[in-house]
């Protein structure tokens, strides 16, 4: 089983590496775009064109940075071992879906099963939090019962 939460912590950090990839790209991209830019005629022009990229800059930069939070949340999820009760790096199968507590990185696609990755800190990953098999809760009116916890 511990290769089950080696494998959905893989596709999580692969997650939120593709962010980071994407955010770098984004911000190398806009800085070839301002570096590019030549001063017209027109230099209100200019000067709006360059502080649209700096705000695309910075949005790319928070993203960026949110991800690395991603992969340090990561790192300190343990991916062996066998959980009695829910915890960060927990798989958790109910009766309304499966679940690897660990990010928020949606829905994960692994061995013909889907699992939900979620964070602690999520109103599911809140109310899973500390579960065991047999416990139930409710969440949005539907009904949830812990098969199990690994």
């Amino acid at each position: 089983m511990s290769d089950l939460k080696k494998e959905l912590h893989q596709l999580c950090v692969n997650y939120a590496r593709k962010i980071m990839e994407a955010a770098e790209l984004a911000i190398a991209d806009a800085h070839k775009a301002s570096t590019d830019d030549t001063k017209s005629s027109a230099g209100d022009k200019y000067e709006t064109g360059r502080e649209m990229m700096q705000q695309e800059t910075n949005r790319n930069m928070a993203q960026l940075n949110e991800a690395n939070k991603l992969l340090v949340a990561l790192n300190r999820i343990g991916t062996t071992g066998v959980s009695t009760h829910a915890e960060p790096g927990s798989v958790i199968v109910t009766s309304n879906g499966n679940f690897y507590l660990a990010i928020s990185a949606g829905s994960l696609a692994l061995s013909g099963k889907t699992y939900f990755a979620v964070s602690p800190a999520s109103p599911v990953g809140n109310m899973l939090n500390g579960k065991k098999a047999g416990d139930e809760f409710t969440l949005n009116g539907k009904r949830y019962k812990i098969e199990s916890v690994i």
